[in-house]
């Protein structure tokens, strides 16, 4: 069975960083586009960061623009997002996601994992 488990989230201070990693397992991923998504209190879930399969095409937010970065290891079927100079509004739970087609669509997006908090405090 599929599976993406994410882990580094934590309490950071704001204009502190945070490294996430999303570790799959059950099946190779190599082929498929990697994606971010994080969803605030009373908030939808909502499209951070995306990699297609070869890591040679990278979609962000406009929110993340500047500051995230997504990155991919195929040989340790794993996903990074590296995140500076966070603020209090970055706060949420950050999923990382699994789909056939590179996007920010939610719907196109197949496997995912649980979540990891991410809190940054003013």
């Amino acid at each position: 069975q599929a599976q993406l488990v994410e882990s580094g989230g934590g309490l950071v201070q704001a204009g502190g960083s945070l490294s996430l990693s999303c570790a799959a397992s059950g099946r190779t991923f190599s082929t498929w586009a990697m994606g971010w998504f994080r969803q605030a209190p009373g908030k939808e879930r909502e499209f951070v960061a995306a990699m297609d399969w070869s890591g040679t095409r990278t979609y962000y937010a406009d929110s993340a623009k500047g500051r995230f970065t997504i990155s991919r290891d195929n040989a340790k079927n794993a996903v990074y997002l590296e995140m500076k100079t966070l603020k209090p509004e970055d706060t949420a739970v950050y999923y990382c996601a699994a789909a056939r087609v590179v996007g920010a669509r939610r719907e196109n997006y197949d496997y995912w994992g649980p979540g990891t908090q991410v809190t940054v405090s003013s």
